[in-house]
């Protein structure tokens, strides 16, 4: 995965900043320090453009939390520790049924590569830290949207995210496929197990164990794994929901703050009057655009994540008649004329960013949710209830 460019906000700064001062060693925000966060956290300063990438390098690490086979955690690292370090590499065979893992070649695979690094030290100094629960969507895992989760990791949110029994790549296959699948799907379960384990971290999660902030969550999902999100806020803690092609509405609780649902206005699985309906049914305040040119696969990565050869995962399962494949295909929609993913990227990390940090971080005097259309022009139909 290539570093992606500065975001038009960072870049629209630049240039103001520029113009002001007459010199090219302006610089748009001041240098990192320690500032408060919520109920005397204490934070890292960040960069203005909420597009941008936080101060901290990101660290991972793959655990277990119950009936859970993989589930990867990403989170704020010390910083400079990441020097001389190579970054993370997601295998996407893994995803695949147990029979079929080996069958594609390391030439040939999808390897996917992360702006992260494996067991770098979490930064103690700083925290606790509010926490995103991220969950896939049908027939994919829990990288799916690395470029998203770790941005948030980044600017000082612990993320957590689960392979979903049930819902992973595989078990879609054995549908079709002679192999066993996972294990039953139960979201709800899920997403309840991975917010005990923050809110108690032990085992492999005790790297964690006072630094994270359990009454301050978030719980964001793509498509299948967004209607779950949905449904989860009467759990402890949670203040935010974050629905990227969803189409099932967020109720409301007694802690929950803020809702924001995203859609693709090329979505063909999720229409987007689908997920503006779902939006309208929900839990105030909460926010709602579409992003032009966005297919179903905008809010992830699978569609960037190529070969060698430049061929996606699709296409390679293809070539090596992998069981299943024409049945997976039907959710995977990548096409040149959608919006690139960096672009598209970006503008979910602007609206996730601010919403998450606003909320749960209690940052103040940053750009806000609503100014989303205006800083993008392919953010569209952008309305909000409050």
């Amino acid at each position: 995965m290539t570093p992606r460019a500065p975001s038009i906000v960072t870049k629209l700064a630049v240039s103001l900043a520029l113009a002001a001062c007459g010199g090219d060693d302006a610089t748009t925000d001041p240098p990192v320090q320690d500032i408060a966060g919520c109920d005397g956290a204490t934070l890292l300063s960040k960069p203005s453009d909420p597009a941008a990438r936080g101060p901290r390098p990101v660290g991972a690490r793959t655990v277990t939390v119950g009936r859970l086979g993989k589930v990867e955690v990403w989170y704020p690292a010390v910083r400079g520790s990441e020097t001389g370090k190579t970054t993370a590499r997601y295998d996407i065979r893994e995803a695949l049924n147990a029979s079929q893992r080996a069958t594609i070649s390391d030439a040939d695979n999808p390897w996917q590569d992360c702006d992260c690094y494996r067991d770098l030290p979490l930064d103690d100094a700083h925290g606790p830290y509010p926490a995103v629960v991220f969950v896939h969507g049908t027939a994919a895992f829990r990288h799916q949207s690395l470029p998203i989760v770790t941005h948030w990791a980044s600017r000082g949110f612990v993320v957590i995210a689960a392979d979903h029994p049930g819902l992973v790549l595989g078990d879609v296959l054995t549908m079709l496929c002679p192999d066993t699948p996972t294990g039953s799907r139960d979201l709800a379960g899920d997403i309840a197990a991975e917010i005990a384990a923050l809110a108690a971290p032990a085992g492999e999660l005790a790297f964690l164990a006072g630094h994270v902030d359990a009454t301050r969550v978030a719980v964001a999902g793509h498509s299948a794994g967004a209607s779950a999100a949905a449904g989860a806020t009467a759990l402890p803690g949670v203040r935010v929901v974050i629905g990227m092609a969803g189409n099932q509405a967020a109720a409301d609780s007694s802690t929950l703050e803020r809702v924001l649902f995203m859609a693709g206005d090329m979505d063909s699985i999720v229409q987007p009057s689908a997920v503006k309906n779902a939006w309208s049914m929900s839990a105030t305040p909460r926010h709602y655009f579409s992003i032009v040119g966005g297919a179903h696969l905008a809010f992830s990565d699978l569609c960037e994540t190529k070969n060698a050869a430049g061929k996606n995962l699709l296409q390679i399962a293809n070539d090596y008649n992998l069981c299943g494949a024409a049945a997976a295909g039907l959710l995977f929609q990548c096409d040149p004329a959608f919006i690139p993913g960096p672009e598209a990227w970006d503008i979910i990390d602007f609206a996730t960013t601010t919403v998450l940090e606003s909320t749960l971080q209690c940052a103040t005097g940053g750009p806000t949710i609503d100014q989303v259309d205006d800083t993008y022009p392919k953010a569209h139909n952008y309305e909000e209830a409050l």
